[in-house]
């Protein structure tokens, strides 16, 4: 909280110094905010959607192999 309070404060004296302009607050922000959201998403480790899908249907499919070999193993003992 301290660094978001000192940020402000820095902020607000180069706007009343007329050396921050409301493009460059803009600009300064979205670069922040997404440097913010890239450490966030490599705390959280996620993947992007297309490889969630193909881990998802290559899922399915070993299950679908390993039912028909246990399917097969039994019919053989019998």
């Amino acid at each position: 909280m301290e660094k978001y309070n000192k940020l402000l404060s820095n902020i607000k004296k180069l706007i009343e110094n007329r050396l921050f302009t409301s493009k460059d607050l803009k600009t300064e922000v979205e670069g922040m905010l997404k440097f913010k959201k890239k450490i966030l998403l490599n705390k959280l480790s996620l993947v992007p959607r297309e490889e969630f899908e193909l881990q998802k249907n290559e899922i399915v499919k070993l299950r679908k192999d390993l039912n028909n070999f246990k399917t097969k193993k039994k019919k053989s003992k019998r």
